[in-house]
């Protein structure tokens, strides 16, 4: 069955250059076409105009459509973190020549803003002992990259 819904998303001219890197930080990831602009089209001809890739088997739209939209973080993608290696890897990568924000939100040099979150972090914050909870909401939002120790032992009360 093919996916219903395909994210889109509009770079100015660095779509080739985003994928290529996306792709190379996940398993199960691949570009899967590459379309190039034509003779009269608004881009000059032969440059990268779309690019259909897949991360983690989810499948993504990029496209070199120019200046006129960019990225908010009012739209960002969420990654599963599982274990401080995978969110440290992603933090480097993702947010090198980027910004850092808090609560594990960083916007790449792209533009595009990534939640890195380890997976442990949602039953903290969920837990049935609301004190618990508590004392890991307030770690969290003490941070910019998330540490999962600090998360625990926050939680822990230590």
């Amino acid at each position: 069955m093919s996916q219903k819904i395909t994210p889109f998303l509009w770079f100015d001219n660095q779509a080739e250059e985003a994928v290529n890197l996306y792709t190379s930080l996940f398993k199960d990831s691949k570009i899967e076409n590459i379309s190039h602009y034509g003779e009269g089209s608004p881009m000059s001809e032969g440059a990268v105009m779309s690019i259909s890739f897949q991360l983690q088997g989810q499948n993504f739209i990029a496209l070199n459509g120019g200046p006129m939209f960019s990225f908010s973080p009012a739209m960002s993608l969420f990654v599963n973190c599982e274990n401080q290696d995978e969110v440290d890897l992603l933090w480097e990568k993702l947010g090198k020549n980027g910004s850092e924000m808090q609560c594990g939100w960083l916007t790449d040099r792209f533009g595009v803003t990534w939640q890195i979150v380890p997976t442990i972090l949602p039953e903290l914050l969920n837990d049935d002992d609301e004190e618990k909870a508590a004392r890991a909401m307030q770690a969290m939002l003490g941070m910019k990259k998330l540490d999962i120790n600090e998360l625990k032992q926050a939680f822990d009360g230590n």
